[in-house]
């Protein structure tokens, strides 16, 4: 459909501050005007609300995993799924986030609804942290996944986004499809090798 062509990029990547909280959901006030348009507000169509769900899932910590991601904009669905072959839990969270962001082609307001509290409290509270150690957590260790939290980082510059947490297999029907979508990829990926 034409409404999508202006929010989704055709070729999407197919491989493998001060927070409140309230109703599980995580507010970031100071990313309220997206970082590319600094002197414009949303255009109309920008701000209507796109979502995004996604999924992380691993078989074995580490080993191959996969992630499932929805978008979501009134009527219209588009599902995303990649796979790695050695990776963690953790890694296939952000890389679902991830690339529901980068399918976007502009800056848009989004609810983007996990089952991971990695992905949210590394958002929400801890990166600012992480950045201000040099990349370093409450440990004085080097921080995990820098890579995919840079990434995800300035991604979320660009965007207005609204953080979701929700229960993991517990019956929220897109986070169980995104979940079904990690694990296809995983088992596609083993019937490729086998």
């Amino acid at each position: 459909p034409k409404r999508w062509g202006f929010l989704f990029s055709i070729n999407w990547i197919n491989w493998e501050h001060s927070t409140d909280y309230k109703d599980n959901r995580y507010y970031l006030p100071s990313l309220s005007v997206p970082r590319l348009s600094k002197d414009r507000a949303l255009t109309d169509q920008q701000s209507q609300l796109v979502e995004i769900f996604s999924d992380g899932a691993c078989s074995g910590n580490p080993g191959p995993g996969g992630y499932g991601t929805i978008l979501r904009f009134g009527n219209h669905e588009k599902e995303l799924s990649g796979f790695a072959a050695l990776t963690t839990n953790n890694r296939m969270e952000l890389l679902g986030a991830i690339v529901g962001l980068e399918a976007l082609k502009r800056p848009c307001r989004i609810r983007l609804t996990t089952d991971s509290q990695y992905l949210i409290k590394g958002v929400t509270e801890w990166s600012a942290g992480w950045r201000r150690n040099g990349w370093r957590n409450s440990k004085k260790e080097e921080v995990a996944n820098r890579d995919l939290w840079e990434r995800l980082l300035e991604l979320v510059k660009i965007h207005d986004i609204e953080w979701v947490w929700v229960k993991g297999h517990d019956g929220h029907a897109e986070n169980e499809r995104c979940d079904e979508l990690a694990r296809r990829e995983i088992v596609k990926a083993a019937n490729v090798v086998s």
